[in-house]
């Protein structure tokens, strides 16, 4: 598995502990942005995050922002990415299984730091269980080259 993340300034330092649980589990990522707490963009890295799993260099994303709210508008925006917010080991997990989540976002304002490792793992380790929510997954598929 190989994962990219990403951040604005508001998930930075949420971002920099993702990326130390990463290298204890063996995990091998690349590094979006931001590089510091200095004012950026949270478009800028979610787009970033989304082109490298399309592109085939991940296989999965995790993005933080402030909430993980930008960021998982943000995301959702691309074709092909399936971002889903997680806010505790549950929400991660059926983000993965229910939803085939290929992106996690996070709040670098609102996740504890005692819940992150859960978390991640939850999202990391949950194969999506497809079935029933094949069709759904269609549906959504279906909206995303809708003319509006």
């Amino acid at each position: 598995m190989r994962v990219v993340i990403g951040s604005d300034h508001a998930g930075f330092d949420l971002k920099e502990t993702i990326k130390a649980l990463l290298e204890r589990l063996g995990v091998p990522y690349e590094d979006v942005g931001a590089d510091s707490t200095s004012s950026s963009d949270y478009p800028d890295f979610a787009d970033a995050a989304a082109r490298a799993i399309l592109a085939g260099r991940a296989d999965r994303g995790i993005l933080v922002c402030g909430t993980g709210i930008g960021m998982v508008i943000a995301a959702n925006k691309i074709r092909g990415i399936r971002a889903a917010l997680a806010w505790n080991e549950a929400t991660a997990r059926l983000g993965r299984a229910h939803n085939d989540a290929n992106i996690m976002t996070l709040g670098g304002r609102t996740t504890p730091r005692g819940d992150v490792e859960g978390i991640l793992r939850a999202f990391l380790t949950t194969e999506y269980e497809g079935g029933r929510h094949d069709g759904r997954l269609a549906k959504i598929t279906r909206l995303e080259r809708k003319d509006t």
